[in-house]
């Protein structure tokens, strides 16, 4: 499939992934839709346990098995559905079409294999190669996320690499395909920062080369700032606010994105405690009726917890749920 500039790579639309348990119905993803343009990042940030990784698993549909389902929804991924694949189907996807950066590079590589090991068979499923031809697309692999030596590191061990160059393993790994999208899952949160910032760089240089499409998972909204195209903020299973990283940080609409932007503490200004948002997310498996920030919201209404709020358009490509938009406010 040609795709030019401007292209959608990914739509994902009303997706739900639940969570059967004996005693109640987990909505990890309740509904959520967005899309990805070639060669854009997306940042999705929200706290720990908001949704951000069940997306990611959903998207690969990866979701855990058998208490997680893909209740409904489309994940068009370059205008095939990956909800309607079989599994075998899957495994063509997954690597050369999508792939993922997990957030612990110590558990995503095998300790007992060494990285040409890991390597290669990332890469042999791509294209049938000898040995030889194996190991000198290993090395090209390495070489492009600048692993020093890489035609020596394809015979270390995970356990011989510090935390930055097994993170650059995994990259490798993730990229060997070529895929079209890759979803960065917190994969510098192990690394200190100048290794982090070096992470970052790389990346972003990596896409400029390659037209990569990237889904920027965090936490960090300094890291939001330094790589991302837009953004969409989580909660409980939601996207409760999505926009431009300009409009996210200039115009924030919903209280919790206000919140997560107020929790970033600011080196210029010296307060005696830092703000931090009262209160606990809801329970997934128990979720309220209206909106699910009401609880922990200074200005939440009556109306704010009897019904959830629609999608109101701030700006084109900037969209909030909350009812203080609404004109009747």
């Amino acid at each position: 499939m040609n795709l030019s500039d401007n292209s959608t790579v990914l739509e994902v639309e009303d997706l739900r992934t639940y969570i059967y348990t004996r005693t109640s119905i987990v909505k990890a993803v309740d509904g959520i839709s967005f899309n990805l343009k070639k060669g854009e990042t997306l940042g999705i940030v929200g706290e720990s346990g908001c949704g951000k990784t069940m997306t990611a698993l959903s998207l690969l549909r990866l979701v855990p098995r058998p208490a997680g389902k893909i209740v409904t929804g489309e994940i068009r991924l370059n205008g095939s559905d990956l909800v309607q694949k079989t599994e075998e189907e899957m495994r063509a996807v997954r690597g050369r079409q999508i792939s993922m950066i997990l957030q612990d590079p110590q558990t995503s590589l095998n300790p007992v294999f060494n990285i040409g090991n890991q390597l290669g068979e990332s890469l042999s499923i791509a294209r049938k190669d000898d040995r030889k031809g194996l190991a000198s697309r290993a090395v090209d692999a390495l070489r492009k996320v600048n692993v020093a030596a890489p035609d020596r590191r394809l015979e270390d061990f995970p356990h011989q690499m510090s935390g930055g160059m097994k993170q650059r393993v995994v990259g490798a790994i993730a990229m060997s395909c070529e895929p079209s999208v890759i979803i960065a899952d917190e994969p510098t949160t192990a690394l200190d920062v100048t290794i982090q910032l070096q992470y970052l760089r790389l990346l972003k240089d990596i896409q400029a080369e390659t037209g990569l499409s990237i889904i920027f998972i965090t936490h960090d909204f300094g890291v939001v700032a330094r790589m991302c195209d837009r953004v969409a903020v989580m909660y409980a299973g939601r996207i409760v606010e999505e926009g431009s990283v300009r409009d996210i940080f200039n115009n924030p609409s919903h209280p919790y994105t206000e919140a997560l932007i107020q929790s970033v503490p600011k080196l210029e200004e010296k307060v005696e405690r830092l703000y931090s948002i009262e209160g606990q997310p809801p329970l997934l498996s128990n979720l309220p009726n209206g909106c699910r920030f009401a609880d922990r919201c200074p200005h939440a209404k009556e109306i704010c917890t009897a019904d959830y709020p629609d999608s109101f358009n701030i700006s084109e490509g900037h969209t909030a749920d909350c009812w203080r938009l609404d004109s009747s406010w």
